[in-house]
């Protein structure tokens, strides 16, 4: 079984997948965050194909580790996932994800609009990273 992250926004959602061992992160591509019933259909889809047991879903946070309002609308898209994605799904602080995501591109030479469309997956896999790289999975 393996984990998916999502690096919720409200345009794009970035998705991210485990290796089946749990150590490595995949960025996957990215879902339009709207209509929302549609989104989930995907989501299950890719679900079901990558065999998934846990989604894991960045949570803004300032740097102080406050929560301002970006936190709230993914608590809410949680609540929302959880009643129509039936399976254990946790947050994890992304403090720096998608500058971490920024600064990957750019060393890697993606620029202008090709950057905007890999920073939501890159995020979700910097995202995805530092939970396996974390004690959570302890």
């Amino acid at each position: 079984m393996r984990i998916l992250a999502l690096d919720h926004g409200t345009v794009r959602i970035g998705l991210a997948v485990s290796d089946e061992m749990k150590l490595f992160a995949q960025p996957l591509d990215y879902l339009p965050a709207e209509p929302f019933a549609e989104f989930v259909q995907q989501l299950k889809s890719i679900v079901k194909e990558k065999e998934v047991d846990l989604i894991v879903v960045g949570m803004p946070r300032n740097m102080d580790g406050s929560y301002g309002p970006a936190a709230q609308r993914v608590r809410e898209f949680v609540i929302a996932l959880k009643e129509a994605v039936p399976m254990p799904i946790r947050t994890w602080d992304e403090r720096l994800t998608s500058v971490t995501a920024n600064r990957l591109l750019s060393e890697g030479n993606v620029r202008g609009e090709k950057r905007k469309e890999k920073v939501d997956k890159v995020a979700a896999a910097v995202l995805l990273q530092s939970y396996l790289d974390s004690a959570a999975l302890n």
